[in-house]
């Protein structure tokens, strides 16, 4: 079995974050998003990935990723230029699967329980597909699944205004080569892209059999500033405490700290985990580093109090006003201004900008 990632989104909904790189690099606990998908995939035994590239950012992620070997995985590149639907990159990778059976896992999604019981259900089963749901609120603004009481799915429906269960697709799929005829057939929805729900509708009206796995624990599409606060604060939860760096006797630190090599807590900080801080990173003196914070690689925080915040890397924060529920991108210089200050501000700041707050 192989697998493919979805990595060609353009990310408007995380701009200005985005302007200057690809969604699918955005940190969250100081590792892009498209990493975890990755690591699903070695956990579920499959090595031979295929990396799904659009127009934006291809090279950033090729420089991340390289063939793969640094993370277990035999990579390959697969361009599909403009975005087109899902249905229309799953086609881009025919060659590339060949006769095999495949696992498609969207680039920014962050699944907690992973995908290794989705694979082993569809293996269990002569199935043409198999499709990972998860019981949602409204389903009205996912695609739909009606399953019968042994899984298997009977119908599929986009954003429908009667939703036949509360059943949503969550954007990791199993499918057998035969996919490709589907996809094939289908045309453009009145978003003109070709939709993978209607692929799969299409083995339901061939009579094929999909499997479908119900994720337990949560799931994350991380496509809007907030959905990547709300990840990092589920990802940090889970995080171990390993402190590779140096924390300094006077330094005041409590609950989970991940802490990587040549990161340094000054005298006088005060952490309040669980906070990730990456390497090179300085938490200087009159420093408070509240719960679920991400601090990213070589930047120097010093007077300030940020919370619930994810910091990409490379900056320099030096503000005595609170930072709250913030996202901001590489390069950012953060600093007083005149005047009296507010409680707490809520920041989305792109990367190589200069804030006087």
């Amino acid at each position: 079995m192989k697998g493919i990632l979805l990595s060609g989104g353009s990310g408007t909904r995380l701009r200005p974050i985005t302007h200057t790189g690809p969604k699918q690099l955005v940190p969250v606990a100081n590792k892009p998003v498209l990493q975890y998908a990755l690591e699903d995939f070695r956990e579920a035994g499959i090595t031979e990935i295929g990396i799904i590239l659009g127009n934006k950012g291809r090279e950033e992620i090729q420089e991340y990723l390289g063939d793969g070997s640094a993370f277990g995985l035999d990579i390959t590149y697969i361009v599909q230029g403009n975005p087109l639907g899902l249905a229309h990159a799953a086609g881009c990778a025919k060659d590339f699967v060949g006769d095999d059976d495949f696992v498609m896992y969207l680039g920014d999604n962050i699944l907690h329980q992973g995908i290794e019981e989705l694979v082993d259900s569809y293996k269990e089963g002569d199935y043409s597909a198999g499709i990972a749901l998860q019981e949602v609120a409204d389903p009205r603004q996912f695609g739909v699944a009606a399953v019968d009481d042994t899984g298997t799915v009977t119908r599929l429906v986009e954003k429908p205004d009667d939703p036949p269960s509360n059943l949503a697709l969550i954007g990791v799929y199993v499918f057998s080569p035969v996919i490709f005829d589907a996809i094939e057939q289908i045309k453009p929805s009145w978003r003109g892209e070709l939709e993978i729900t209607d692929a799969i509708q299409l083995l339901l009206d061939e009579e094929r059999t999909i499997d479908s796995h119900v994720v337990e624990g949560w799931w994350k599409d991380t496509g809007k500033p907030e959905d990547i606060l709300e990840a990092n604060r589920l990802v940090l939860e889970g995080i171990d405490g390993s402190a590779e760096g140096k924390i300094e006797a006077g330094a005041e630190v409590e609950g989970t700290v991940h802490l990587d090599s040549d990161a340094v807590i000054e005298d006088g900080a005060v952490i309040r985990g669980p906070v990730a801080v990456a390497e090179g990173t300085v938490i200087g003196d009159s420093t408070y580093l509240g719960p679920y914070s991400s601090i990213g690689p070589n930047t120097e925080i010093r007077n300030a109090h940020i919370e619930s915040s994810v910091i990409i890397g490379d900056s320099e924060i030096s503000t005595t006003g609170k930072i709250i529920d913030s996202l901001i991108g590489r390069n950012t210089t953060i600093a007083n201004s005149e005047g009296l200050l507010p409680e707490g501000r809520r920041l989305v700041v792109g990367e190589n900008s200069d804030l006087n707050l």
